[in-house]
Formats: structure tokens, C-alpha cells, sequence
């Protein structure tokens, strides 16, 4: 207990910013940089773009990951199970309260005009990051090369979910044709492999299959609390890219395969969920702070919304838990392992290929963002606009000012225009 208390602060910082942390995976970079590098010391930039690294190339939430891994870095297990637990909160809590509203007063009168200068703003922080990770991890050609090739790649195949994972590798593998920067001689000391989570991880996954499986064949009373549950642990299981990959999957879970002929004879009474539900909560995960992930709170209470208030509260539950558990036992898994791992002069070369790939993916990430905020339209909203964006680079690269007044000033801004 005593070591949990002298960590208060740190998990105070959490929450700060598990309420201001707008703008998806992209945006959580640069106020994790400002916050937890910068500002508290907790981990370097170097071991922030590594976090960033190796949680790219693992299914699940990678901003949810990486803020596990710095509460994993400081106490352990506990600390990153509580670190996990106080980043996810605000956000399930707010996306799984809208299923109600939703659900009871229709989408029209959800209009989130209060956030419309949210997404310049993140774009700001993530081209700060990008700024603050160039000059850390590019540093000569090869490393160049890498980051361009990334760049190029990521922005035209944005939303392929198996990109950012391909980059990665080969940029890891592509610095291993060089012996010239990093030496060949190394020591490694063996070291005991915990199986405990990755264990967790499959049992679940079978358990969860064959509940929902059984319910759907036997038609249990309350069966899609069980669909429920595999549907979403499956895609925290899964899902490469964010909640980008995420929406689509669950688009296609709920909303066209319910539509089929073949599904119909076989699964009558499949969860199903409204088109227009489905793209109101992908509009709202973007309007509010936390991981994008949250929405699976959101279309947990959805999906069960006709089974009366409780089930649709266990619905809500069971999206939370279920979407971001398989991140947290993968997670926990791996990284001990690639701390192993990176000892050896393989992956120790790896890891300059794979952060000059990052680097280009956040680059890219930068300008496709942009793609969808208007700047040249030569209206007053447009000018806002490239000013939230420059101003929100400036503030973090040459003030002080710490992002929830960056947050505070965008919204109040929305509310004025």
C-alpha cells in the first residue's frame, strides 16, 4: 500500500490527463511527450519512442499500451493495471452514458459544435511530437531513407491495417544490412519468461468462443451478453490500426452482416445496431478525451439497448472490459520479453530502422489529418483553423503552458465561433 501511495502524483497526472487527452492515438503522443517526458521526467524521449515502437507492432489500443507501459516502468504490475484502469475510466464512463442518451433522444440533437476546433488542435500536438521524435531518432542516411519511405507509404494506404506493422519490420529489418553503428559483441544473460498473461490471453479467447458459440446454438435467454463479450474481446484481439480498424470491423459485425440472408436462417436474432447509432458514437469517440477505443462502451449499451436498462448497462461493461483487456494481457506479455529481446545486437540494430519508421509515420499521420480540416477554404473557420494548429505547436514547443489550457482554450474557442 505504501508503494501505491508515493505513486499518487503520478496517477493523479493520469487522470489530468485522461480528461484532456483529445484527438485519438495521434494527438495522446504529444501530451504524453509534454506531460509525462518533459514535464514529470518519467521516461525519456528515447524510451518514449521505443514504448511507441513496440506497441505499434501489437494489436489493441497502442496509446492505451503506451500509457500502461510508462505505470508498468514506474511500479510494476499493479501500477500499470491502475494506470490502465484511471486512463480508460472518464472515457467508457462518458461513451457509455451517451448510449443512453442516444438510444433515447435519436441523433439529431447530438451536435458537438463545442469540439469543432479539437482535431486542428490534436493535429498541432502530434506535429509536435513528430518534431521532438525527428531529432531524436533521425540522425543519419539510412535512418532518412526509412522515414521517408514510411511517410510516403503511410499516407497513401492510411487506412490499410496491416501497414503501420509492415513499416515497422522492415524498417528493423533494414538497418540490419549494417554493422557499422552498433557493435557485434554481446553477453546475454538468460532470463525466466512470466507465461502467466499470454496464457490469460488464450484461455479467454476459447472460453469466450465457446460460451457465445453454445448460447447461440442452444438460444439461451440472455445470450448476447456472451456474443457480446467474444465479439469485442476478439477485436481488442485483433485489431491492427487503431480505432480507425476498429470502426470498420464493427460496422461490418453490426451493421451489414445482420443483414444477410445466410446469417438470418442461421442466427435470427444476431445483435444488431442502426447505421446512423454506429456513425453518431464514431463522431462523439472523436469529440471527447481518452482512447478511441471507448466507443466499444458506447456500442455495448447500444447493441443491447432494447433488453431494458440493466442489460444495457451490462452491455456497456462488457464493451469496456472486453476491448481493452486483450491489449493489457498482450502488452504485459511481450514487453518483459522484448526487454530481453533488445539486448541482442539483432533487435538492438532494429531498433533504429523501426523509430525512423515511426517518425514517418507521424509525419504521415500529421498530413492526412490535415486532409480532413479545412485551411484553404479562405473563411474565417479555415484561418482559426491554421492558427489552432501553429499556435498549438508554438505553445508546447517554446511555453510552459501545460495541455489541459491548450484543451481549455480550443473548446472555449468552439464555443465562441
Amino acid at each position: 500500500m505504501k508503494k501505491l501511495i508515493r505513486h499518487i502524483p503520478f496517477l493523479k497526472s493520469v487522470f489530468i490527463h485522461s480528461v484532456t487527452a483529445f484527438g485519438g492515438p495521434q494527438g495522446h503522443i504529444g501530451m504524453v511527450l509534454k506531460t509525462f517526458v518533459e514535464k514529470r521526467k518519467d521516461l525519456t524521449k528515447e524510451e518514449l519512442m521505443e514504448y511507441v515502437s513496440f506497441c505499434q507492432l501489437l494489436p489493441g489500443a497502442s496509446s492505451t499500451q503506451t500509457l500502461t507501459l510508462i505505470g508498468y516502468k514506474r511500479g510494476g504490475v499493479k501500477l500499470a493495471v491502475l494506470t490502465l484502469l484511471i486512463w480508460i475510466l472518464p472515457a467508457c464512463t462518458i461513451m457509455g452514458g451517451l448510449s443512453f442518451v442516444v438510444g433515447n433522444i435519436g441523433t439529431n440533437n447530438i451536435k458537438p459544435t463545442l469540439f469543432q476546433f479539437i482535431q486542428p488542435m490534436a493535429i498541432g500536438f502530434l506535429a509536435y511530437a513528430a518534431f521532438k521524435a525527428y531529432h531524436t531518432s533521425i540522425k543519419n542516411t539510412i535512418t532518412q531513407v526509412i522515414m521517408l519511405a514510411a511517410l510516403a507509404s503511410t499516407y497513401f494506404l492510411f487506412k490499410t491495417p496491416w501497414i503501420i506493422p509492415a513499416l515497422i519490420i522492415a524498417g528493423g529489418i533494414a538497418t540490419n544490412f549494417s554493422s557499422k553503428r552498433i557493435p557485434t559483441k554481446e553477453v546475454i544473460k538468460p532470463r525466466q519468461i512470466g507465461w502467466t498473461n499470454i496464457w490469460l490471453f488464450v484461455l479467454i479467447f476459447i472460453v469466450a468462443g465457446f460460451l457465445s458459440e453454445t448460447a447461440r446454438k442452444q438460444n439461451w435467454e440472455n445470450k448476447k451478453p456472451y456474443n457480446l463479450f467474444e465479439n469485442f474481446y476478439r477485436f481488442g484481439s485483433f485489431v491492427f490500426g487503431g480505432g480507425d480498424v476498429l470502426i470498420p470491423l464493427m460496422l461490418d459485425q453490426y451493421v451489414v452482416r445482420p443483414t444477410s440472408e445466410r446469417v438470418i436462417k442461421k442466427n435470427p436474432d444476431i445483435i444488431k445496431v442502426e447505421r446512423e447509432d454506429l456513425l453518431t458514437g464514431a463522431g462523439l469517440v472523436r469529440a471527447i478525451p481518452g482512447p478511441v477505443f471507448s466507443i466499444a462502451s458506447f456500442m455495448g449499451g447500444i447493441a443491447l439497448k432494447n433488453e431494458g436498462p440493466k442489460i444495457q448497462l451490462l452491455g456497456c461493461l462488457i464493451g469496456s472490459i472486453a476491448i481493452f483487456l486483450p491489449s493489457a494481457l498482450l502488452v504485459l506479455f511481450f514487453f518483459p520479453v522484448w526487454q530481453y529481446l533488445k539486448k541482442f545486437v539483432v533487435v538492438l540494430r532494429s531498433l533504429e530502422g523501426i523509430n525512423a519508421a515511426v517518425v514517418g509515420i507521424m509525419i504521415a499521420a500529421t498530413l492526412y489529418l490535415v486532409k480532413d480540416v479545412s485551411i484553404m477554404s479562405h473563411s474565417i473557420i479555415s484561418y482559426i483553423n491554421m492558427a489552432v494548429i501553429l499556435g498549438t505547436f508554438l505553445v508546447l514547443q517554446y511555453s510552459k503552458i501545460p495541455p489541459p489550457f491548450i484543451v481549455l482554450f480550443c473548446l472555449l474557442t468552439g464555443l465562441i465561433f
